[in-house]
């Protein structure tokens, strides 16, 4: 029996990625989510982390800001316009797109709820850029 499932990622105006996949890792507001083959079917929400997508002995990694995730029959389908390959990402990106968060994190107008998303996506960012 095979391991292997499908995994596509999908911003508004393009296909990003569609690959065979032996275990891919979301981050979702319930947590590190990892996904198998024959999980049960799933809708949820992203957060801002970094997906990761094993096949074998292979991995990608593709830092996100939001989306929506949903797995059935084998498919995992990812909904996102923040995708953005690991292996491409400009060092000068991640430190203006970090300096930008933290400035929101520190607006005084910033609600709660916007601090709990920025902290994630200020978290992702330094490990990131390290």
């Amino acid at each position: 029996m095979s391991d292997i499932f499908t995994v596509e990622i999908i911003s508004p105006d393009q296909s990003i990625l569609k690959q065979e996949a032996n275990e891919v890792t979301i981050p979702s507001y319930e947590g590190q989510m990892g996904i198998l083959n024959n999980h049960i079917p799933l809708i949820t929400f992203l957060r801002p982390g970094i997906i990761t997508i094993k096949k074998t002995d292979v991995k990608k990694k593709f830092y996100v800001e939001e989306g929506t995730v949903e797995f059935s029959n084998n498919n995992l389908l990812i909904l996102t316009s923040t995708a953005r390959d690991l292996a491409n990402f400009d060092k000068a990106l991640i430190n203006d797109l970090l300096k930008k968060a933290e400035l929101q994190f520190n607006n005084t107008d910033t609600t709660d709820k916007e601090r709990y998303v920025v902290s994630y996506k200020i978290e992702t960012l330094k490990e990131i850029s390290q």
